[in-house]
């Protein structure tokens, strides 16, 4: 069963690359007290999600930030050191933060896993966005197959 509008996110733990290497990051760490504007995708460095939908959190950061989000997070089921790289080169440092569930164990634990294995992907994500405030969501918006429409930045813009 997917997570839903009103659900509290399950405990699990990311990885995020710092300046001393991978770290552990909690869930109280990235939502307690906070309005959070979560994105998910299928994998770093990949088509859509490399042309439009990490830029586009980039690029709005200031108008999310304006509207009354604290933090934007990416995450992917990809390891912290691939999602690190990727926050580099597509300028996410210090905007967007970047954490690796590497094992896809948050993905699994809200229901919003997918088999990517057609594609020599394995399990991931899906395409998703979620507002959550304090750790309890708001919003959610999962893309239906392979689409891009109401995960992207602008579109939670308007739901703000």
């Amino acid at each position: 069963m997917s997570i839903k509008v009103g659900d509290k996110l399950p405990d699990a733990t990311f990885m995020e690359m710092t300046a001393d290497g991978p770290a552990p990051v909690s869930m109280a760490d990235v939502f307690g007290g906070k309005t959070v504007a979560l994105f998910a995708v299928p994998g770093a460095f990949t088509p859509t999600c490399s042309a439009k939908h990490l830029p586009g959190f980039v690029e709005k950061l200031g108008d999310l930030k304006d509207k009354g989000v604290d933090d934007v997070v990416c995450t992917s089921v990809n390891d912290v050191f691939v999602m690190g790289a990727w926050g580099k080169s597509a300028g996410a440092d210090g905007k967007v933060r970047m954490l690796a569930d590497g094992n896809g164990t948050f993905a699994k634990a809200i229901g919003l896993e997918m088999d990517g294995s057609g594609f020599g992907m394995g399990q991931r994500s899906q395409r998703y966005s979620m507002i959550v405030k304090d750790g309890v969501v708001t919003e959610l918006n999962v893309e239906q197959g392979g689409e891009f429409k109401v995960s992207s930045a602008d579109y939670m813009l308007g739901q703000l």
